[in-house]
């Protein structure tokens, strides 16, 4: 298969691009959650403290103001409630304030009849005799508070004015009761509103500025703040990788004594040819958990070489069904591959093979007798899909997103009996991952699990036009 896949592939391959190590895309993307919560703390907290500040600033500005309407108001519905005859004939209260120029700032004054309808010339300015803009006359504010009381709101007064605040309250005689009417002052506001809005387009530039800098400073802190995680994981994976490949060889040695001991079982008595079984099997549990840990670690560091060569994968589903058969058979179990077209991608077949028969094994370890394992593949959108699809007992979905974690174990003591050690789904998912793609798990309990493995057509970081489907053919769905 390798030197058909190698003349298949000649001369038509770009220079590999080294994959980044899961440690890299591990701290890559802690350093980036990392910096968002630093951002997304700082953006809350400058929002908290511009929304204050703005509310401050706000009150401060405009409380003189309607302090100041509020007084105009008691004092017209003091005079029209003592002489209801001259209603606003005479606006009192205290004068106007005064603007930084020294120039009067009008306030205006209107009554209306419990109608809502306006009296007559009771629309003026305190401190001049011209009229009062219109957005000022309309009695819409009139009518809320015939209906409510009182009522206030902002208007445009127009290009001299600007922003106008107003202000409306019902006058009753203060004998019966009855409502006499409606007084409405108001005043501009302009002064304040630019003061306002200046204030938030300036806090909204330096909360961004402020923004924009603490999210390159928590780049940089974070990268600071892993840098001891970085070396600490580095070392792990050295450690694990070294003591895998160093227990390989007295493992072996230990298992080949104790199988030659095994050769003369006559010279050892019965109890002592146990033991020595015992050892076989332990010795050989141990050979396989190093070299899936040494298989991890390679992985993780992204030293595992691949080679990129034409894969079959209807071929490699049909030889691990052939493979498993027997011992499925033993159990009960079918296994079965669906009748497809070729499926061909660029890839390690004996990676992608590894990582299939351990799908397959758990498959049958987990599925009753009288049940089936059912092997697909299909093609579609540059992925090749293999799905592996059983009767078993199913997995429930709290487990489902812990599979792939390394030593996790959904029934410890099933595990324990059928010698898994956890770590099979977490290199199939390794495997797939270094061929630029992903390991998805679905289950219902009672039911069965369909697990599917994903792999790029082409390969990963390929920038080559090959297709290993001429004309690209589906297997059954998935």
């Amino acid at each position: 298969m390798r030197a058909v896949g190698s003349w298949l592939t000649r001369g038509k391959w770009q220079p590999r691009t080294r994959r980044p190590a899961s440690g890299d895309l591990l701290f890559r993307g802690l350093r980036l959650r990392l910096t968002l919560w630093y951002s997304g703390v700082l953006a809350a907290s400058l929002l908290l403290a511009g929304i204050g500040l703005y509310l401050v600033l706000q009150h401060q500005l405009l409380q003189p103001i309607t302090d100041q309407v509020s007084g105009q108001i008691d004092s017209i519905e003091m005079q029209w409630g003592h002489d209801p005859a001259h209603a606003c004939s005479s606006p009192g209260g205290p004068p106007p304030k005064h603007d930084a120029t020294n120039s009067p700032i009008p306030i205006y004054v209107t009554c209306y009849d419990p109608q809502g309808q306006i009296l007559p010339a009771s629309a003026f300015q305190s401190d001049s005799s011209s009229d009062a803009p219109d957005t000022f006359t309309d009695n819409s504010l009139a009518l809320r508070a015939l209906k409510d009381g009182s009522a206030t709101d902002q208007v445009n007064g127009g290009a001299n004015v600007g922003t106008l605040y107003r202000s409306a309250q019902v006058v009753r005689d203060p004998a019966s009761g009855t409502i006499l009417g409606v007084v409405q002052v108001g005043r501009s506001i302009e002064d304040q509103e630019s003061t306002l809005s200046l204030l938030r387009t300036l806090l909204l530039a330096l909360g961004l500025v402020a923004l924009f800098i603490a999210t390159v400073g928590g780049l940089f802190l974070a990268e600071r703040a892993l840098t001891p995680a970085r070396l600490a994981f580095a070392r792990q994976q050295a450690f694990i990788a070294d003591a895998s490949h160093e227990l390989r060889t007295p493992l072996t040695l230990l298992r080949a004594n104790a199988e030659m001991l095994l050769r003369h079982r006559e010279r050892v008595s019965e109890d002592d040819a146990d033991m020595l079984e015992g050892i076989v099997e332990e010795t050989e549990h141990i050979d396989h958990l190093s070299t899936d840990l040494l298989l991890l670690a390679r992985l993780d560091a992204g030293q595992l070489h691949l080679e990129r060569e034409v894969v079959d994968l209807s071929s490699i589903a049909a030889n691990v069904a052939r493979r498993v058969g027997t011992m499925a058979g033993e159990k009960g179990v079918a296994v079965k591959t669906s009748e497809s077209a070729t499926v061909r991608i660029i890839g390690d077949a004996e990676a992608i093979e590894r990582a299939v028969l351990i799908l397959v094994d758990n498959a049958v370890k987990y599925t009753p007798s009288g049940g089936s394992v059912h092997l697909r593949t299909a093609i579609q959108d540059g992925m090749a899909t293999l799905a592996v699809e059983d009767t078993g007992v199913g997995i429930d979905a709290a487990h489902l997103p812990h599979l792939t974690e390394r030593f996790y174990r959904v029934d410890r003591a099933r595990s324990r009996e059928t010698g898994g050690a956890g770590l099979g789904l977490s290199i199939a998912q390794g495997i797939a991952a270094a061929h630029g793609g992903s390991l998805t798990i679905t289950s219902e309990p009672e039911k069965g699990t369909i697990v599917r493995l994903m792999l790029l057509v082409n390969g990963p970081g390929s920038s080559t036009a090959l297709t290993p489907n001429p004309s690209p053919t589906r297997g059954e769905g998935l």
